[in-house]
C-alpha cells in the first residue's frame, strides 16, 4: 500500500488504471479549512432541520395535503438528499490528510449528484406549472392536479432525471484515466473527471454541454414562461387587490428559489469549457450544493403564510 497522498495505479495493458481519486477540496489554502468546516456544517444542520421540519408538517397537517404541498414536501426532502450526496464527504476532507475516495464511490456520487439535480430541475417546473393552474385555471384546478395525477407526476420525477444521469455515469465509468488522480474539485463531478481523461471525450462533453445545457435551459424557459403568464394573468384579470398580492407572495418565494438554483447552474453547465475555469466552478458549486438546499427552507417558512401556520401549531403542541 502506498503512502495516503501517492497515486493508487495498477499497469494494465500499458495504461495506468486509477482505482482511486483525490478530492482537492473547496481551496488550496489550508488555514481557511476550520472556518470553512463550521460555516459548511451551520448550513448544512439548517437544510436537514428546517427542511426536515417542512417534510415533517406537510406530512402530519391535514391542512397542508394539498397538490402544492404535496410537490414542497418533494422539494425539502430532495435537499436533504441533494446536500447529503456531497457535503458530508467534503466535510470529512478538510481534516483528512488522504481525501481519497474509491472509482466506485465516485462514480456513485457523480450519478446521484445528477440525478438529484436533475429532480429539482424537473420539479421545480412542475411546481410552477401547478401554481399556473391553481391561479389562471382555478376551476380545472381539482381534477387537472387530482391526486392520482400528482403521484404519477412525482413518480416521473424521480424516474426520469434517474435515468438520465445513469447515462452520464455509464459513459464517465468507460473511460480511461491515466496519469493524474487529483480531482480539483469538492466532489466528482463529470466536468472536472473529463479533465483527468484519456481518448476520446467528445460524447461526453457532448451530452454534458448539449443535451443536459438544452434539458436544463428548457426547463428553466417552461418555468419562467409560468411565471410570466401567471403575473400578466394576475395584473390583467384580477381587480383585488388582497388577492392579487396573496397570488404575487406565494409566486414570489417559488420564483426566488427557482432564481437562486438556477443561477449558479447555468452558469457552470451552459458555459463552454475555454470559458469556465475549475476554481470558479469550485465556488458556484457551493452555492447549489450548500447554500441553495439551506436557503429553500428560510424562504418558504419565512414567506408562506400556511406553512408558517403550520409550523407554529406543531411547536405549540410540542411544547
Amino acid at each position: 500500500m502506498s503512502a495516503p497522498t501517492s497515486v493508487s495505479q495498477e499497469v494494465l495493458l500499458n495504461h495506468t488504471l486509477v482505482t482511486e481519486f483525490l478530492l482537492l477540496g473547496v481551496t488550496d489554502i489550508q488555514e481557511l479549512n476550520p472556518i470553512l468546516f463550521v460555516t459548511v456544517l451551520a448550513m448544512y444542520f439548517v437544510n436537514v432541520a428546517g427542511n426536515g421540519a417542512i417534510l415533517m408538517i406537510v406530512i402530519s397537517d391535514p391542512r397542508l395535503h394539498l397538490p402544492m404541498y404535496f410537490f414542497l414536501g418533494n422539494l425539502a426532502c430532495l435537499d436533504i438528499c441533494f446536500s447529503t450526496v456531497t457535503v458530508p464527504k467534503m466535510l470529512e476532507n478538510f481534516f483528512s490528510t488522504s481525501k481519497a475516495i474509491s472509482f466506485l464511490g465516485c462514480i456513485t456520487q457523480l450519478h446521484f449528484f445528477h440525478f438529484l439535480g436533475s429532480t429539482e430541475a424537473l420539479l421545480l417546473t412542475v411546481m410552477a406549472f401547478d401554481r399556473f393552474v391553481a391561479i389562471c385555471r382555478p376551476l380545472h384546478y381539482p381534477a387537472i392536479m387530482n391526486s392520482q395525477v400528482c403521484i404519477q407526476v412525482a413518480i416521473s420525477i424521480w424516474a426520469i432525471p434517474f435515468l438520465h444521469a445513469l447515462v452520464h455515469s455509464i459513459l464517465t465509468s468507460q473511460l480511461n484515466f491515466c496519469g493524474s488522480n487529483h480531482i480539483h474539485h469538492f466532489f466528482c463531478d463529470v466536468k472536472p473527471l473529463l479533465e483527468l481523461a484519456c481518448g476520446n471525450t467528445e460524447l461526453n462533453r457532448w451530452l454534458l454541454n448539449t443535451l443536459t445545457g438544452t434539458v436544463a435551459i428548457g426547463l428553466f424557459f417552461l418555468t419562467f414562461l409560468s411565471y410570466f403568464y401567471i403575473v400578466t394573468y394576475l395584473f390583467l384579470k384580477t381587480r383585488s387587490c388582497s388577492m392579487l398580492h396573496k397570488a404575487l407572495s406565494t409566486c414570489a418565494s417559488h420564483f426566488m428559489v427557482v432564481m437562486i438554483f438556477y443561477a449558479p447552474v447555468l452558469f457552470i453547465y451552459i458555459n463552454p469549457d475555454s470559458g469556465s475555469s475549475l476554481e470558479k466552478d469550485r465556488i458556484i458549486a457551493v452555492m447549489y450544493t450548500v447554500v441553495t438546499p439551506a436557503l429553500n427552507p428560510l424562504i418558504y417558512t419565512l414567506r408562506n403564510k400556511e406553512v408558517r401556520g403550520a409550523l407554529n401549531r406543531k411547536i405549540r403542541i410540542l411544547l
